[in-house]
Order: structure tokens, then C-alpha cells, then sequence
């Protein structure tokens, strides 16, 4: 038993009797529960109860146990003082207000179902269970399901652009040095991702724009900071870029960081970091107002023919710059611009259009909808649970319920829960 569960009985009055009396067995009427408090003080606020005959608007307080009204000191706390009653599990001892009256107690025990309290039981009791509810949740009906996905989505999006809003804040607002550093972040992937980061963040921002409309000026800055223009090779294009970065680097007092950060190992060739370095090349070289242009995609099919680009002749035949392969096109696959509009292209045009008054949340989802379902762990999980993912806008949901409330076993504010609580 926690208190989250009273918490979750008293909200949503989850009773199973509609005549309430307290400890000293006045009438107890529970006109408003109050507004749950998740701040210092009482756990309901301005909550309307008729006590006897009288109405009173106070707060009211949640516990284990009486006994705990003293063992938390509320007793000289005057955030305490307008308490109006006191909702206990477990009426173990008498509390007493400034007036030496005894504060008025409901045992809420006495007014949950057996039934109630064995769902909740069941789920948060079964610690072996990969998610608590992973046994019943597939009898939780499509309409509930599908609500709550979508709701799930947009607390998933939420949570992605607080954490590039830091980073604007670090970047005075400057949404084009945003993009620049979440791009080339994610053409990193999860094995490079950070490496790649740390590269966008050697670079300053005014010296890449100064730069990115040369295109061999732009390949020599990235492939110089990434330290793979340190050997001595006889390839003309190599030696070209290299020539270029030693002016660069003297001119903008650059310093490389160390190309050992960058794995090849057990990747597949058109993952290499040269590979989508060369294709960062492309786009920005492409692109001289990439944050607007891509700010003004409406379809997944505009994106994908945006992201259809060819890298520098050099790269057809090759993956690195010190061998040679069969010629092939190094192009940006659709399902690698699948990651990056759900990824960074929408979590930063939702912060945008914030910023800017505006909401385009339905234009989201409607390209998510079309977005093929992600494959990892979790969600092929799920899937044995027969709750199967049929796009990226379900996936992200997915990984969402895992993550912040599966994991934390938030179930009591999950609508999974709440079904599965009351379920008979």
C-alpha cells in the first residue's frame, strides 16, 4: 500500500459506498475533493465538505497512517492550519488541532471494494512482470488504447523539445545553430551520435555559415574537425580538402578533435561516419536556408524527395578515404529520414511554431501516421503482448508508456491503470 493510492481513491472517488461518515461518525458529504496538490503542503486543496451539517472549504491531507500526521510535524506546520479532514488507511491515533479538538478522520478503507484494492494488488505487487499491467493489458478496449497514444505522443514531444530548449537558450534563440547541432547529432546515430555532437560543438556556428556555401570549403571544415584529415595520403580530393583545412583552421583558430571518438566498427558501410559526414556536406552545401526550407515541408512525400540528394562524385567510390569499393550512390535512405523527422524535425517545428503563437499539431500526426513502425526491443515486446505498433506516431508512444510510466510504475495516472483498477 502507498499513498499514491489513496491519493488515486480520494481524486478519483473511487468508493464503493456513497455514504461516507468520519472516526467520530458525523455525515460525511464530499461535495469537491479538492485540487491535488503536487507542491510543499496539504495533499488537496480548496476542497468543499459537509461535515455534519455543516459546509466547510478547506484542504485535506492523505496518509498511511494518523500516526503519521506527527511522525511528518504537521502539527507545527502552518500550511496544516486549514486542514478540514484527515484521510487515513489506518486510524492508529487521535489528532488534535490548535483548539485541542480532535481533526475530523475518514478510515478510507472502510470504503474501497475488495475488488479495487486486488486490481491495484495486482499491479503493483508482480515485480517479475516486464510492465505491471502485462498480463491484462490487452483487454483494455481500442477506444481508451488509441486516446491515450496520442496523448502519450504529444508528452513524448514535450519532453524532447525541453531538452532542445536548453539548448536554444544556449544558442541565444538562434534556431539555424540549433538544426545544425541536432542534424548532425542524429546523422551520427546511437552508436556516433555524441561524437558527432561534440563535432557541431567545435565548430562556431558563424564560422560554418560562412563557409557552407563552397562546398569543398564545407567538406574540408567537417572532415577537419573530425580529424580525418590528419594522414598523409596521395588521393587528389583528400589532399585538396586538407590544403583547404590547414587555411581554415589557421584563419578561424581551429582545433580538431580526436577521430578516434568515431566507431566503424560492426556498421554497416553507408553508416561509416565519412559516409554521413559526406551527406551533411550535401545538405547544408544544398540548402543555404536548410531551417526554413525544412520548416515549410508539409507531407513525408516533401521530405523524402528534400532528402534526395547525392553526395560528392569522390564518395561513389568510396567509404573512407583510405580505400577504394564498387561504384554506389550514397544516398539518404527514406527510413533513415523516417529518424529524423521524428527525431528532430518535428520536436524543433513544434518549439518553432510555439515561439511563434502558432499550433500545427494535427499536420504531426498526420505524418507520424504514415511514418512505418520503429523496431526495437520494446516495441517487439508489446507486440508479444498483442499490443502491435501500426506507425511511428504508436511507437513513440510506446516507448513513452514504457519508459515514464511502465517503468516508474506511474499505473494510478496511466489510463491503462485506471481502466485495469476498476476493471471487475
Amino acid at each position: 500500500m502507498n499513498e499514491d493510492f489513496l491519493h488515486y481513491v480520494w481524486k478519483y472517488k473511487v468508493f464503493s459506498k456513497i455514504h461516507f461518515k468520519t472516526t467520530n461518525q458525523d455525515d460525511l458529504v464530499i461535495i469537491k475533493s479538492g485540487l491535488h496538490n503536487a507542491n510543499a503542503g496539504p495533499d488537496f486543496l480548496n476542497a468543499h465538505l459537509k461535515i455534519g451539517n455543516q459546509i466547510w472549504i478547506g484542504n485535506v491531507e492523505i496518509h498511511l497512517k494518523s500516526s503519521d500526521w506527527y511522525a511528518h510535524h504537521h502539527e507545527v506546520d502552518k500550511n496544516y492550519d486549514a486542514v478540514l479532514l484527515h484521510v487515513v488507511w489506518e486510524d492508529d491515533v487521535t489528532i488534535y488541532m490548535k483548539n485541542n479538538k480532535p481533526l475530523p478522520t475518514m478510515v478510507l478503507k472502510e470504503f474501497v471494494s475488495a475488488r479495487v484494492l486486488a486490481n491495484y494488488q495486482r499491479l503493483f505487487f508482480k515485480s517479475e512482470s516486464w510492465i505491471p499491467c502485462q498480463y491484462s493489458i490487452n483487454t483494455v478496449d481500442e477506444f481508451t488504447l488509441s486516446n491515450w497514444k496520442e496523448r502519450l505522443y504529444f508528452e513524448r514531444l514535450e519532453n524532447k523539445s525541453k531538452v532542445i530548449e536548453r539548448v536554444l537558450k544556449q544558442e541565444n534563440n538562434n534556431f539555424e545553430a540549433v538544426l545544425f547541432q541536432l542534424l548532425v547529432k542524429n546523422f551520427g546515430l546511437k552508436v556516433n551520435g555524441d561524437s558527432f555532437l561534440v563535432l557541431s560543438q567545435s565548430v562556431n556556428y558563424a564560422v560554418f555559415k560562412s563557409v557552407r556555401s563552397n562546398e569543398n570549403n564545407l567538406a574540408a571544415l567537417l572532415f577537419g574537425q573530425a580529424g580525418f584529415l590528419e594522414e598523409d595520403l596521395e588521393e587528389v580530393y583528400y589532399q585538396k580538402l586538407q590544403k583547404e583545412y590547414m587555411y581554415l583552421k589557421h584563419k578561424y583558430n581551429l582545433q580538431p578533435i580526436a577521430n578516434n571518438q568515431f566507431s566503424f566498427f560492426r556498421m554497416r558501410p553507408n553508416n561509416f561516419p565519412t559516409i554521413r559526414l559526406a551527406q551533411l556536406v550535401s545538405l547544408f552545401h544544398k540548402y543555404q536556408s536548410l531551417f526554413s526550407q525544412l520548416m515549410a515541408l508539409k507531407t513525408l512525400k516533401e521530405f523524402y524527395d528534400f532528402f534526395s540528394l547525392e553526395t560528392h562524385v569522390f564518395w561513389k567510390t568510396h567509404y573512407s578515404f583510405t580505400s577504394t569499393s564498387k561504384p554506389a550512390f550514397k544516398k539518404i535512405t527514406n527510413s533513415f529520414v523516417d529518424l529524423l523527422i521524428i527525431n528532430t524535425i518535428i520536436p524543433l517545428k513544434f518549439l518553432y511554431q510555439k515561439a511563434n503563437g502558432k499550433t500545427g499539431e494535427s499536420s504531426f500526426l498526420t505524418i507520424l501516421k504514415k511514418i512505418k513502425p520503429e523496431k526495437n526491443k520494446i516495441i517487439s515486446k508489446f507486440s508479444e503482448l498483442k499490443i502491435v505498433a501500426i506507425n511511428a506516431l504508436e511507437t513513440q508512444s510506446l516507448l513513452e508508456l514504457k519508459t515514464n510510466y511502465c517503468a516508474p510504475k506511474r499505473c494510478l495516472e496511466c489510463a491503462i491503470g485506471k481502466v485495469l483498477l476498476n476493471k471487475s
